[in-house]
């Protein structure tokens, strides 16, 4: 009988779970998609990859970053962005991840039959503005059409390639005991904004997605400390899931104080109505920093210089037992481990 988890069994398919950036899907990446297409760059699994020669030839003055992503989100618009705001911000960010300042994107467009024009025309409104926003260009795309009624109407697909500047370089291996561990602002914002528009839930103060192309928070908080360690942006899985991916590829100890996490108190309310937990929440305008000790507080005055990091905060420490535990409100430990699946599917 096949395992309910191993996507390795030639009995079982592919659930909503294994595209939720939980367990599932690591272990789809990690079990079937890597094993087929194994390459050390891929195997790096970071957020974009990082070349360091094109052709053989090595780039004057940095790296290569190339990501990729597609977008699914339903609805397609909603308080705070769109699709399209979505696709563009996540690419960017991806690269800003690595430290790179974007060149250039690509675009695919999936669209169903029976897509409004103006809808489309307001997702590209969103594109080429984010994208202006970045300082990034969309160079070459493609366009499909399906058969109604599957898709929800529209289907993105980004890539992106950046420049990583000498010097800076953010990578899992570097993570190290006593690294301050940092987040830009407030969590599980896009998520809830997608759960409050698919829901139709009526509250007393709109919750807005987080949204945004992260370039320049990044430089920002790298001018600060160049030596910044690892770069990584809590999406699907949330902040738990960055820091267990991290705990484990860096075989680190981290503990997390719960009474320090910035989540806003309308985000917190809905959690609590619907038993979600916001350091699972997903985020598209926030970003993880592992800094070394000493340079947090220099860290965290750029980033709150900056619009999007106003509410960045210092929540925990590398160091300890390997794997992830929250210092809880009470003064207890309790351990922070990857969800099996999403709280939420379809919400990027």
């Amino acid at each position: 009988m096949a395992t309910s988890g191993d996507p390795r069994k030639t009995d079982e398919s592919i659930r909503l779970g294994h595209g939720s950036g939980g367990a599932l899907m690591h272990e789809l990446i990690e079990t079937v998609i890597v094993d087929a297409l194994a390459n050390p760059v891929l195997e790096a699994m970071e957020d974009a990859a990082e070349l360091p020669t094109v052709g053989g030839h090595r780039l004057e003055g940095g790296r290569l970053a190339v990501t990729t992503d597609s977008y699914v989100v339903q609805p397609l618009f909603f308080p705070g962005g769109d699709i399209g705001t979505l696709a563009v911000s996540g690419t960017v960010n991806d690269l800003a991840m690595k430290g790179a300042r974007p060149v250039c994107l690509t675009l695919g467009l999936v669209a169903e039959e029976g897509l409004a024009l103006d809808a489309l025309r307001r997702v590209l409104a969103s594109i080429a503005t984010t994208a202006r926003d970045a300082g990034v260009a969309v160079v070459a795309g493609d366009t499909k059409v399906v058969e109604r009624g599957g898709i929800g109407g529209l289907v993105l697909n980004t890539a992106g390639i950046g420049v990583i500047p000498d010097g800076v370089r953010s990578s899992c291996d570097r993570v190290q005991d006593g690294d301050a561990v940092i987040v830009s602002g407030t969590l599980g914002d896009h998520e809830t904004a997608i759960l409050v528009a698919r829901e139709g839930l009526k509250l007393e103060q709109e919750i807005a997605s987080d949204c945004a192309p992260l370039g320049g928070l990044v430089a920002a908080a790298l001018e600060a400390c160049p030596e910044t360690h690892l770069l990584r942006d809590p999406t699907r899985g949330g902040l738990a899931t960055v820091l267990c991916e991290v705990a484990d590829g860096a075989g680190v100890g981290i503990t997390i104080d719960e009474a320090s996490l910035p989540v806003r108190p309308e985000v917190r309310s809905v959690c609590e109505i619907l038993g979600f937990d916001p350091v699972y929440m997903a985020n598209e305008g926030k970003a993880v920093l592992f800094v070394p000790g000493d340079a947090a507080d220099d860290v965290l005055e750029a980033l709150r210089a900056h619009p999007l990091g106003r509410e960045a905060a210092l929540v925990g420490r590398v160091g300890g037992r390997p794997g992830v535990a929250v210092r809880t409100v009470v003064g207890g430990l309790r351990p922070l481990v990857m969800l099996e699946a999403a709280q939420l599917p379809r919400i990027c």
